[in-house]
């Protein structure tokens, strides 16, 4: 296509799409206010509701291990999008790409290593000691 071409594109077809998004926006919105519940109870008029009167605070702790996972998940999400990317330009990045990812990849597993040795990826109690209290459990009093 050269440059008078592109200027001949006919645009009615984006403004047509436009019209009918922001009309099917309007009409959602009408029709939820029109048929919409307008009660007004208790738990409506506080922050955050869901039509549920709250019990205690908001305020409640979480353990650090809550926080350790989320961390650990982003980390090894963002590991996926960048070995997935490489995994499409495989081709074009030939073997500088593929020393790349490989190092790349070592390094995860050592940081993977050095995360389970430490115990973040502990999450419940200790297998070792759940048998042990349940072989005794198992054993007949005489």
């Amino acid at each position: 296509m050269d440059a008078s071409e592109v200027n001949n594109v006919p645009l009615w077809p984006l403004l047509v799409y436009g019209a009918i998004v922001l009309s099917l926006v309007g009409v959602i919105l009408g029709l939820s206010y029109v048929l919409g519940q307008r009660g007004k109870g208790r738990a409506m008029t506080e922050p955050y509701e869901g039509g549920i009167v709250s019990e205690g605070s908001a305020r409640i702790r979480f353990s650090s291990q809550f926080y350790m996972v989320a961390m650990l998940f982003v980390i090894f999400d963002v590991e996926t999008v960048f070995i997935l990317s490489w995994a499409i330009a495989f081709r074009e990045l030939g073997w500088y790409g593929y020393a790349g990812v490989a190092i790349f990849m070592v390094m995860l597993v050592v940081v993977l290593v050095y995360e389970w040795r430490m115990g973040a990826l502990d999450f419940g109690p200790d297998g070792k000691k759940i048998l042990a209290a349940y072989k005794r459990m198992q054993k007949p009093a005489f």
